[in-house]
């Protein structure tokens, strides 16, 4: 989110230094409450929460993986007379 946020700054300040400056104020101020409406909206998650939900798959599959291997052995074993 850091980095939105120093891009959007980036962007507000290109703005406010081509406006005159009463006027660079109000959009500025309209350009962020329209920007947070807009985040607010979407259905986002942080770096960190995506971090842990990334390694909680990992493990899910691991998981997976030895559960398909054990019914595999499981199912040779029946085959056997």
């Amino acid at each position: 989110m850091e980095n939105n946020e120093s891009t959007s700054e980036s962007f507000l300040k290109f703005f406010e230094a081509a406006l005159p400056s009463g006027l660079a104020t109000a959009v500025r101020d309209n350009l962020r409450a329209a920007a947070s409406n807009a985040f607010e909206k979407m259905d986002l998650v942080s770096s960190e929460e995506f971090e842990v939900q990334k390694r909680v798959l990992l493990r899910t599959r691991e998981k997976l993986e030895q559960l398909e291997h054990q019914v595999a052995e499981l199912e040779k074993k029946m085959q056997q007379p």
